[in-house]
């Protein structure tokens, strides 16, 4: 009985060893879920980063499509596509932000440094928002049809190709 006992650590090493080359060896890391794509976005409110009064998400999309962009000031890809934002809201595009687990002061300072490219800018406090629409990490831009369905998502720092692909869905 003892000598099983004395190869049970090595039976559930090859198991794990086992479980990680049929999983993360032959996973695809580049590929990103979509999950929402094509899908009604989620029915959020949340608190307006100046003043917190709430605002409902789908009150904003009914007015007119929108690119819905998750950011944060502690995140060093938010800061590289900003410009992409600035010259976005530029050409016309309707841009609201979703400030990520960030704090409200520290959020607002990173807009007044940068430029606010946001039509709306919302708070994200504690993550929830960013769980409901399958937010991966920041930034995270989607591309959102006045019906409220999300037409694309955008991983990563927007470049001007992205930005212009994302903004011609919403025409």
């Amino acid at each position: 009985m003892t000598r099983w006992l004395s190869l049970l650590p090595l039976v559930a090493l090859v198991a794990l060893g086992g479980l990680f080359y049929f999983y993360a060896l032959r996973r695809d890391p580049q590929v990103q879920p979509q999950a929402l794509v094509g899908r009604p976005m989620p029915d959020l409110t949340l608190p307006a980063l100046k003043g917190g009064q709430p605002v409902r998400l789908k009150a904003i999309v009914a007015e007119g499509p929108v690119l819905v962009n998750f950011f944060a000031s502690w995140c060093a890809p938010c800061e590289i596509e900003h410009p992409v934002l600035m010259g976005t809201k530029g050409r016309g595009v309707r841009i609201v932000g979703v400030a990520y687990k960030d704090a409200p002061p520290n959020s607002e300072a990173f807009l007044t440094r940068l430029g606010n490219p946001f039509t709306t800018a919302l708070v994200d406090r504690d993550g929830r928002a960013g769980v409901e629409f399958g937010v991966t990490g920041v930034p995270e831009t989607y591309a959102v049809a006045r019906d409220g369905t999300i037409l694309a998502k955008h991983t990563g720092p927007l470049t001007e190709a992205d930005a212009q692909r994302l903004s011609n869905l919403l025409r």
